[in-house]
């Protein structure tokens, strides 16, 4: 049996799912393939392509963190048995078909561990439980604090269209390409150097974007419960300007991303809507810039990119992609013109970090539609 679970790209709307943000988002047609057969005993046998070492572990022992990609397929096995019985495992290989680092790798993975171990121990969940599983997975077996975008992206994305995800109340939309939009591409720019969200401080933009929160809700006297509940999102921007300058700049610079990536996201949408990709684009940008300024994330390789991509004739707009520690860059682009863009870009990346010369890649993808649950 096999499961394809593709990967997603956030035009607008970086860094704000946690903070239950609106954000948007392509499922794209590369993504983590797993080949594999069920197993009576309920052991787990699994192999990568892109890894060295194997997957070894039983439903009933070994489910305690290795620190190696094994930990995923464990991380399904412990989410899905708060609330079923396995007795089945699976054995088989995984495989992913770009580099690792923005494209919410680690949400596929999980995602297609949840389905085989569903499918073998004939589990049948619906979207909204796929997901749920798949974010508590991160966030309480892998410990990274990340928000609903990438598992949503997988799950309820379609081809050719953009999804628009509330992720306060889960209300998903799906908007169609405009006809009078121009075709585009969707370009991945791997920096060479991969991301691992355990060892950056992705936990701690989290921590300040939410003691911003928590400390504007004290100041200003409204009511607050506990500190994990807190969003920015329950903060109204005008309480927020209000006691902006009490906070620590850091929390301060968090904040300010939240408001303007909110604002981008609903300019964004507009533009969508009507077919201005250049208007798209340009949002996309000024993400990007934020990204770097305001909340502070990004490698020297990546905030290169990002300046690269914005003088480059073909690409409507570009940023990070995921949090932004290293990984990719993605951009949209004019598909007439990839063979002329991937030139400019290698060529003046490669003169600022010629080391990552073998390592630096271009891919160029589409639209995909999430995976068939």
């Amino acid at each position: 049996m096999i499961i394809h679970t593709p990967y997603r790209v956030c035009p607008l709307g970086a860094h704000i799912d946690h903070q239950h943000g609106v954000v948007t988002g392509f499922a794209i047609d590369r993504g983590v393939t797993l080949d594999y057969e069920p197993v009576t005993d309920g052991s787990t046998h699994l192999v990568s392509v892109n890894y060295a070492g194997v997957a070894d572990f039983t439903m009933t022992d070994g489910l305690d963190r290795e620190h190696m990609w094994g930990d995923f397929a464990r991380a399904a096995v412990v989410a899905l048995q708060r609330n079923y019985t396995l007795t089945k495992g699976i054995k088989g290989t995984v495989s992913g078909t770009l580099p690792v680092g923005g494209l919410s790798s680690s949400a596929s993975v999980i995602l297609s561990y949840l389905q085989a171990y569903c499918r073998v121990n004939d589990i049948h969940l619906l979207r909204p439980e796929l997901v749920r599983n798949a974010l508590w997975a991160e966030n309480h077996y892998i410990g990274i604090g990340v928000g609903k975008l990438d598992p949503s992206c997988e799950v309820y994305c379609k081809k050719d269209h953009l999804l628009v995800l509330d992720t306060a109340t889960d209300e998903t939309q799906l908007i169609p390409v405009n006809p009078a939009m121009p075709d585009f591409e969707i370009m991945v720019l791997f920096s060479g150097r991969e991301r691992s969200l355990g060892g950056t401080a992705y936990n701690t933009r989290v921590d300040e974007c939410k003691s911003a929160a928590y400390a504007c809700m004290a100041f200003e006297g409204m009511e607050y419960g506990k500190y994990q509940e807190a969003f920015l999102r329950d903060v109204p921007y005008a309480v927020y300007a209000e006691h902006r300058e009490r906070l620590p700049i850091p929390w301060r610079r968090r904040a300010d991303h939240f408001y303007g990536e909110q604002k981008r996201v609903r300019d964004g949408i507009k533009a969508w809507r009507i077919g201005d990709l250049a208007e798209f684009g340009k949002n996309m940008f000024e993400s990007g810039r934020s990204s770097i300024d305001l909340y502070e994330v990004g490698s020297a390789e990546l905030a290169a990119l990002h300046e690269i991509m914005e003088e480059t004739p073909g690409v409507y707009g570009g940023r990070f992609s995921g949090a932004g520690f290293n990984g990719s860059a993605v951009g949209l682009v004019d598909p007439l013109r990839k063979e002329e863009i991937s030139v400019h870009i290698t060529e003046r990346y490669l003169k600022q970090f010629p080391e990552m010369k073998g390592r630096f890649e271009i891919n160029f993808c589409r639209t995909a539609d999430g995976v068939n649950v």
